[in-house]
């Protein structure tokens, strides 16, 4: 199955990285390659893009359509979160600019057996990374009632997250459950049928599950200051995000650099001695357009805030 990622707001986050021909950059969330396909072109000789997925296949897609770029391109399957170090090993210590399209791809929900999509019978997967060991299957069949409920609550901020962790745990006590259909079964049998007319039921606790299975937010938490650390004087983080646990976590982490001090309001100078790192470029979030919006129905809450780095 050929690897497909519509890449949500391309031309936004391409006009904000402002991407200098000779400059480095960083795509976080390689995918299909749309955003650094974008980025190639762009670059001389001189400039080069560094690549990062966990994803194997979005790994070789990627690498194929981006094979005429190679002499300013390195594609390294990794998480992010290990962008430093990565870098660091290529004797890279600043980048001009860093992309990050936090979205699911087409292809991994598109492929049935991946088991991301609650709208196709298939093995409960959900790893990002095949290589990992945790799966969907365990975190349903192993963690306690409270912590499921907890996840779903929290990551997939489902009203019913109680009555659903307590339905799969009196379920899972019968047998194991295996697929993504029955998991949707015991979902929808979770909440009142009156409650069910607002899109499919499955999709809450879907997306709580995919979180908790790659450590979604953890990631992205640990990660933010790390890469507006890497960025050169005046380089850019776009970063691309689907919901609102992710969208906190980037606003947040962008308020801390451009407003690091934590001095009581009433001092009259600042004592803490936080420096800011740089400026948030997006007050509020570039959104798709109604073009994009028609094109792709996926793209319906992404939003992209940009910070720029300080000189």
């Amino acid at each position: 199955m050929e690897f497909r990622h519509y890449s949500v707001l391309l031309q936004e986050t391409i006009e904000q990285l402002n991407i200098q021909p000779e400059g480095v950059y960083v795509d976080g969330t390689l995918g299909g390659g749309g955003h650094a396909e974008q980025i190639c072109v762009r670059l001389s000789g001189e400039g080069h893009l560094y690549g990062f997925d966990q994803d194997g296949d979005a790994i070789a897609a990627a690498s194929e359509r981006l094979s005429g770029y190679m002499d300013r391109l390195t594609v390294i399957r990794s998480n992010f979160r290990f962008m430093r170090e990565h870098l660091e090993a290529e004797g890279v210590r600043q980048v001009n600019g860093i992309v990050l399209d936090l979205g699911v791809s087409s292809f991994q929900l598109d492929t049935v057996e991946r088991g991301f999509s609650y709208r196709e019978d298939a093995p409960l997967d959900m790893r990002m990374d095949d290589r990992q060991a945790l799966t969907a299957r365990e975190i349903v069949n192993t963690y306690p009632e409270m912590e499921l409920y907890r996840i779903i609550r929290d990551y997939g901020e489902e009203q019913f997250s109680k009555n659903i962790a307590k339905h799969i745990c009196a379920e899972r006590a019968k047998a194991p459950i295996e697929t993504t259909g029955q998991l949707n079964e015991i979902i929808a049998a979770s909440i009142p049928a009156k409650m069910r007319v607002n899109g499919h039921p499955s999709k809450k606790t879907f997306q709580a599950i995919r979180i908790e299975c790659n450590q979604e937010l953890d990631v992205l938490k640990s990660s933010m200051e790390d890469m507006i650390d890497l960025l050169a004087p005046g380089g850019r983080l776009c970063i691309i995000t689907f919901h609102s646990l992710e969208d906190r976590i980037v606003k947040s982490a962008f308020m801390k650099a451009e407003k690091p001090c934590i001095c009581p309001p009433s001092f009259p100078v600042c004592t803490c001695g936080r420096v800011s790192k740089g400026k948030i470029v997006t007050k509020k979030p570039i959104l798709p357009s109604e073009g994009e919006l028609e094109e792709n129905k996926r793209s319906k809450s992404a939003k992209l805030r940009v910070f720029e780095k300080g000189f």
